[in-house]
């Protein structure tokens, strides 16, 4: 199954000392490591990394320590809806609500009746896992909070209270995780980074996986980072000093040294990252409608096209699978980085739309020959031509971008 956001995490304790571990496995450019102080003196300052923006929430916390020794990590899962139960508060500013949670809790109870508070449901889509500096973690799904106290503990993105052991281990970086800590494990910084180095993402089709690796010290509240998948290189931080000077944000690729993966990320276009193209496949969907709407009238009001009558059928069909297929694109970033055809878990028709490129190179060139024999011919209309004309164009642009994105060729 392909996640959108296949992120992995870890905790280990022993002999006193407790080590967090968590890989944020994500195609986002932006990845800032923050530090926000305590404003009252019964809230703990804390630092956060984090890529996606969340307008004037600021960046989204996706892992953080505070400095009383509590972090945690968000991880994409999946859970079936359930009928939500007793009167609980809602979460209206997930962004706000997450930096609270480290801002106001020390111990991982305190974590759970915080959460107990709120109908965190609201987090469908995602598992948390928080440990605290005596090693006791809690799990938080969308319908249960769950604490446990293992030397060792490993995640990735599921629902432990719905996933057996089998299924986890189809997660390579959970596999691999496991079965490095059952070999041996230390509470070390050069431990952890051989560690997270075993359970990073490094996918095959433009190197993209493992944006930021972080490794927290739940007991001396220091930690090191590692940017996109590079585990020759780290900076390291200690939390009270960074407090010390007062709230502040780092955008953490400018202190890395050059890394050619992330030049690369940098440079590919998608609809999602580059303006034009997504008003571009906009375009192209609205164009594929109307003409599938307008040959429908032809075809059923005016009856009126004297030659190539299969023709307006054609283009009704892949009007309207190429309609959908430019939603699919503009709203589904993954499908721009896994390898193709993309196979989607839950939604059939995105992973059917997957093989729209190949009928599209099956049918350009004989789509060229009847556009050709149309122009030599004078009972079709200027209208019918000219839709006819657009299509075409708008398919054979498509296929170059379906060569650039590599949908041919995985």
């Amino acid at each position: 199954m392909n996640q959108v956001f296949a992120c992995s995490g870890y905790k280990i304790t022993k002999n006193g000392k407790t080590f967090f571990g968590s890989n944020e496995d994500a195609w986002r450019l932006t990845p800032h490591l923050w530090f926000e102080t305590a404003k009252t003196a019964d809230t703990y300052g804390a630092a956060f990394t984090g890529s996606r923006w969340d307008g004037k929430y600021g960046y989204a916390p996706q892992t953080g320590m505070n400095e009383v020794g509590l972090a945690f990590e968000r991880l994409a899962s999946y859970h079936p809806v359930q009928k939500a139960t007793g009167n609980k508060k809602p979460i209206t500013e997930p962004t706000n609500f997450l930096k609270e949670v480290l801002k106001r809790c020390k111990t991982v109870e305190e974590v759970k009746a915080f959460y107990s508070q709120y109908d965190h449901s609201y987090f469908i889509e995602d598992v948390f896992i928080y440990v605290d500096s005596t090693g006791k973690y809690l799990i938080v799904e969308p319908y249960q909070l769950t604490i446990g106290n293992e030397p060792t503990y490993v995640i990735a993105n599921f629902c432990p209270s719905i996933t057996d052991k089998e299924k986890a281990f189809r997660m390579d970086r959970y596999r691999n995780g496991v079965e490095f800590i059952e070999k041996e494990f230390e509470t070390s910084f050069a431990y952890c980074r051989e560690l997270s180095k075993a359970m990073h993402v490094s996918r095959l089709k433009i190197g993209d996986g493992t944006l930021l690796t972080c490794n927290w010290n739940l007991n001396d509240l220091t930690f090191q980072l590692y940017f996109y998948h590079d585990y020759e290189h780290s900076i390291s931080y200690d939390l009270k000093t960074e407090l010390a000077k007062g709230d502040h944000i780092i955008a953490l690729p400018e202190l890395f040294p050059p890394n050619k993966s992330f030049k690369q990320l940098e440079a590919y276009q998608i609809p999602q990252n580059n303006m034009k193209i997504g008003l571009m496949l906009v375009g192209f969907g609205g164009l594929f409608f109307v003409t599938a709407l307008f040959f429908l009238v032809q075809m059923v009001v005016k009856n009126s096209v004297q030659s190539y009558r299969f023709l307006p059928v054609i283009l009704i069909v892949l009007g309207l699978l190429f309609t959908y297929y430019m939603f699919v694109l503009v709203t589904n970033m993954a499908i721009f980085y896994f390898p193709a055809p993309y196979q989607d878990a839950t939604r059939w028709t995105v992973t059917l739309t997957s093989y729209f490129p190949y009928l599209l190179l099956l049918i350009i060139l004989p789509f060229w020959y009847l556009t050709f024999q149309l122009f030599r011919q004078s009972n079709w209309g200027k209208w019918s031509i000219g839709l006819v004309t657009l299509n075409l164009l708008a398919y054979t642009v498509l296929i170059g971008f379906f060569v650039y994105w590599q949908f041919y060729f995985f």
